[in-house]
């Protein structure tokens, strides 16, 4: 994660009511006062009213951390996950997240999940994975439900079970996130967890592969190739796998059997298509 990912990371709300001003707040901070610290950490982080330093945003979110200020918490798991202004060190990351996800930030407990899903600061343990994505998942974050539907498609932390897989990709779907959307219209083209239904597929296909999500865009490339859930139409079909090839996805046996049944006319057509409908819908090239 990049250093400017990670401050536009930092939980950044203040914690009192209405904000003084950075002398008053410095001076509550140094009499101990547990949410001024919190928020003189944010200053520093933001470099907002005082000059950016890192450093000093450490040191007033540990006081705020030991303190038991959650946000605070949750920012120093976030700096030591990932070396900001100090050496990278995962256990730390996981202490200070589980302080904080145990009093319920949301995006402490997505990231102590994934800590455990990829062992990094504690044994891997997919158990222990599931049982904080669920947590955040029941806060309605979208990421999380994500990540549980993959969990429970899968079967990894969790019974493998499909139509719990598909209440969580909707749920998540819902909300906008493209991987959801597609993982979606794979179980619906599939069958999994729900009645096969082509439609169904295309509509959540189409969402994900307009928000520029590979796999979805080469998916809508076989739908229509294969006329499952639209009309056929091999014209479309190539020029769905053409983005899907902008955005990496090797699309070359879906391109090459596609043109075999289309005109050099057809193709032209599905280039020239394609050159329009990224330059009226940027968002389908991912970024």
């Amino acid at each position: 994660m990049q250093v400017l990912e990670v401050l536009a990371r930092l939980r950044s709300r203040f914690s009192s009511g209405e904000t003084p001003g950075p002398d008053e707040i410095r001076s509550k901070a140094e009499q101990g006062d547990a949410n001024a610290q919190y928020n003189l950490g944010v200053m520093y982080a933001k470099g907002r009213g005082v000059p950016e330093n890192g450093k000093e945003a450490v040191k007033w979110y540990r006081l705020a951390a030991e303190q038991g200020v959650a946000d605070a918490q949750y920012n120093l798991g976030l700096i030591y996950a990932n070396g900001v202004g100090m050496p990278e060190d995962d256990k730390e990351a996981v202490k200070w997240y589980r302080l904080a996800a145990d009093q319920g930030v949301v995006d402490a407990q997505k990231n102590l999940a994934a800590m455990y899903l990829n062992s990094r600061g504690v044994l891997e343990d997919d158990k222990e994975a599931a049982k904080w994505y669920r947590l955040a998942a029941d806060q309605d974050d979208a990421e999380a439900q994500y990540n549980l539907g993959l969990m429970y498609a899968t079967g990894r932390g969790v019974p493998e079970d499909n139509k719990e897989a598909v209440k969580w990709y909707r749920l998540s779907a819902d909300q906008g996130v493209a991987s959801a959307q597609s993982n979606l219209g794979g179980m619906y083209a599939k069958g999994r967890g729900v009645p096969e239904d082509g439609k169904e597929a295309v509509k959540w296909y189409r969402l994900a592969a307009d928000q520029g999500n590979a796999i979805a865009q080469s998916n809508m490339g076989v739908m229509y190739a294969s006329g499952s859930g639209v009309p056929e139409d091999r014209v479309l079909g190539y020029v769905w796998a053409n983005l899907a090839g902008a955005n990496g996805v090797d699309v070359s046996k879906l391109k090459k059997d596609l043109a075999e049944q289309m005109t050099k006319v057809d193709i032209s057509d599905a280039e020239d298509f394609t050159r329009q409908y990224i330059k009226d819908n940027p968002a389908v090239l991912s970024k």
